[in-house]
């Protein structure tokens, strides 16, 4: 695995040289556009519409068209010139709480190995303090030619940088949540809790797959060779766009939940009219149980007597 920037720590007079590597990679599946008709390949050229002919790469540059039309060309050479104060450096700004920094500004993580054996030290050392004082730094780096945030922190015995989006970048929710106020019965908040603890138990993030890739690279062996593909598994059914018993939904989740684990749905609670019927048959003159209990209290009796005479 190749290092994607190479630079150092800096914090305070401390200096630590490290390099970044990618810490996720996406797996999917490479398509490219083709002719329907034969497959002939489609290329997308560079075409200048002012000259009406394609140009080489070498003499594109980028531009910034202004709302009223103006357009401010700018070359490689501009780009270059601009100031970048953090280019070979993770300059550290502040330490904050782990839980301080809100989990949507994330960006893409990279892992941070040191890039020198001298490094070794002070890497374990900012490591081993971010850990004891359950602390992120927020840094900034600047990632080809785009200055970013960053938080250096730890995971397991390994420190990771993830860039981070502006404050300014990050979009207010307003208008988006429900407005008014909802009767929330205690008995659908208790049952929504119980579907939640059922979800919760023995969770293996590893043993979930990304089922349209599966299907995906199916298909695509199958057109290789030019066998049929296996017919997808039905869509599942929609999802309704209101629900009417929120209380009979959340019963027939749990119980859906539950068969899944391989458990038995919890037994309902006995109703009045049920209660009724025990009472009634506990009462009958023939009934076993009631025969049982008159035995053990008459025999609960005589015990009682004999050891008051004795």
């Amino acid at each position: 695995m190749r290092s994607s920037w190479k630079g150092a720590i800096t914090f305070g007079l401390v200096s630590i040289p490290v390099q970044l590597f990618p810490a996720t990679e996406e797996h999917n599946v490479s398509l490219h556009q083709v002719h329907e008709t034969d497959g002939g390949r489609i290329r997308l050229k560079r075409y200048c519409e002012l000259e009406e002919r394609e140009v080489p790469y070498k003499e594109i540059a980028k531009a910034y068209q202004a709302p009223d039309g103006r357009q401010a060309v700018l070359t490689d050479a501009d780009m270059a010139e601009l100031p970048l104060p953090s280019k070979k450096v993770i300059d550290v700004l502040a330490f904050v709480g782990d839980d301080e920094i809100d989990p949507l500004m994330l960006s893409k993580a990279y892992y941070l190995q040191t890039a020198t054996p001298a490094a070794a030290k002070p890497y374990v050392l900012l490591r081993e303090a971010l850990t004891r004082a359950g602390k992120s730094a927020v840094t900034k780096i600047t990632l080809r030619t785009r200055e970013s945030l960053a938080l250096l922190r730890v995971h397991d015995d390994i420190l990771i940088l993830q860039t981070m989006l502006w404050p300014d970048e990050v979009r207010a929710a307003d208008g988006l949540a429900p407005e008014g106020t909802f009767d929330i019965r205690p008995q659908e908040l208790k049952m929504a809790t119980s579907l939640m603890d059922t979800l919760s138990e023995d969770f293996d993030i590893q043993s979930l797959h990304d089922d349209y890739k599966e299907a995906l690279d199916s298909l695509v062996v199958a057109r290789l060779e030019g066998a049929e593909p296996v017919e997808a598994g039905e869509e599942g059914a929609a999802t309704p766009d209101n629900v009417v018993d929120l209380m009979a939904a959340l019963t027939a989740s749990v119980e859906a939940a539950n068969r899944s684990h391989g458990r038995a749905a919890p037994a309902k609670k006995g109703t009045p009219r049920k209660s009724a019927a025990k009472k009634t048959s506990a009462g009958g003159s023939s009934g076993k149980g009631k025969s049982a209990a008159t035995a053990k209290k008459a025999a609960a009796k005589k015990t009682t007597r004999k050891r008051t005479s004795a």
